[in-house]
């Protein structure tokens, strides 16, 4: 995973697959990087993202959640129409705006 941050805006380049053994890395870095650098939006890129189980679902929520507290918001962007089914079916479309690629 890489991770990208420009003033207080957080880019989180997802990878390939999005499961329990990935999860619990991402949580704990994004949360510090929040943290200690202030952030208020979080990105959240599927350029490369194929497959995503609840525990990814879980990842999104609850940085959502730390966010929102900020007054933040979460996008996601480079979502293939697998992910836009995945995102939309769980009900995170309510929490996370989803931008094409010349959106933003």
């Amino acid at each position: 995973m890489r991770y990208q941050l420009q003033e207080n805006c957080l880019t989180i380049f997802l990878p390939k697959e999005i499961d329990h053994h990935n999860a619990e890395d991402m949580r704990e870095t994004a949360d510090s990087i929040i943290k200690n650098q202030h952030v208020k939006y979080i990105i959240f890129d599927f350029d490369k993202t194929d497959f995503m189980d609840s525990s990814g679902i879980g990842v999104i929520m609850g940085r959502y959640r730390t966010i929102h507290y900020l007054g933040g918001e979460i996008w996601a962007v480079h979502t293939n129409e697998r992910m836009k089914k995945i995102l939309t079916m769980s009900g995170m479309t309510n929490i996370l705006q989803i931008y094409e690629e010349d959106t933003l």
